[in-house]
Formats: structure tokens, C-alpha cells, sequence
């Protein structure tokens, strides 16, 4: 698949047939993550693959009831080992580089003939305890992944011209 036809085709799924995901399939996915460019390249990302049954169904109860997360075959839990680098532009690194990480795995799964959703609702304290994450450790994204049940139609986006600029602020 062409990057930009991922890129267009990529949505947010939230029903999963009841399909195991292949293992070569899944490491091209988390290989797309590792590749992430991070900053000062501390590659900070931790991640936690959930696929047993019965745990991913208490992660449920975690992402405040959200029950496609427990139907998808596997869940890619990202967490950030490191949480105190600051960047020049003062920002944080890690919820950036989490953020890029992330992104290719969902380009990566939309390659691989699988859906992602990015989960940013649900309980940190929660989901640290059900997969003994220690309290240094921060849980940035739930991401399910697995094959598609349903076929969402696009949601709109906005048209370049609101949201670019060129040499000054004029939006």
C-alpha cells in the first residue's frame, strides 16, 4: 500500500472480527513504532501487548467502558519510560515522540490489512495496576488493533486553507 493511501484510508476502528493477528503482521507494526524519530533520540516508548482474553476485557472497565477495546485481538498499551526531558521549544518529549511512535504503527496496521483506534480515554492508575506497570512509568495511548468488522465512512476534515498559513500567522 502507497503511504498517502493509508494515509486516506487509515479510520478509527471500533469493531474487530474475532481474528488472531498474525505475528509477522504484528511485528511490522511495533517495527514501525521502534523506526519513530524521538527527541535528543531517547526512544523513551515502552509498550505492552495485550492479547489475552480475559485480561483485555478488564481493560475495559479502564477505558471507561469502551468494549471494543476488550473485543480487538490484541492491544498495544504505549507507556514512556522517561518523563522529564524538556525540549527547547519547552515542551515535554515524550508525549510527542509517543505521539509519532503511534502514528506508524497505525500506518503500519492500515498496511497490513488491520484497524487501530487511538485511545487517550481511560484510567492510567487502573490500567498501570492491571498490567503491573510500575509507578515511574506513565501510560500515554490504548491502542486496539486488529482486523476490521465495520467500515466507517470518513470523517470530514478541514480544507487546507483553514488551517495553513505561509511566513506569518494569519489564520
Amino acid at each position: 500500500m502507497e503511504l498517502m493511501t493509508a494515509i486516506k484510508t487509515r479510520h478509527s476502528i471500533r469493531a474487530y472480527k474475532d481474528k488472531p493477528i498474525e505475528d509477522e503482521k504484528l511485528k511490522a507494526v511495533l517495527e514501525a513504532g521502534r523506526l519513530a524519530p524521538s527527541a535528543r533520540n531517547l526512544q523513551e516508548w515502552r509498550y505492552v501487548i495485550v492479547k489475552d482474553r480475559e485480561l483485555r476485557q478488564k481493560m475495559v472497565a479502564a477505558a471507561n467502558g469502551q468494549k471494543f477495546v476488550g473485543q480487538a485481538p490484541a492491544i498495544i498499551v504505549a507507556c514512556a519510560e522517561g518523563t522529564d526531558h524538556v525540549m527547547p521549544c519547552d515542551e515535554l518529549s515524550y508525549p510527542i515522540d509517543i505521539a509519532i511512535s503511534v502514528d506508524h504503527m497505525t500506518l503500519a496496521a492500515a498496511e497490513q490489512g488491520l484497524g487501530t483506534c487511538w485511545i487517550g480515554a481511560f484510567k492510567q492508575d487502573e490500567v498501570k495496576k492491571l498490567l503491573g506497570i510500575p509507578d515511574n512509568i506513565k501510560v500515554v495511548v490504548l491502542l486496539p488493533i486488529g482486523y476490521p468488522d465495520a467500515s466507517p465512512p470518513p470523517r470530514p476534515r478541514k480544507d487546507v486553507k483553514e488551517i495553513v498559513c505561509y511566513d506569518k500567522w494569519s489564520l
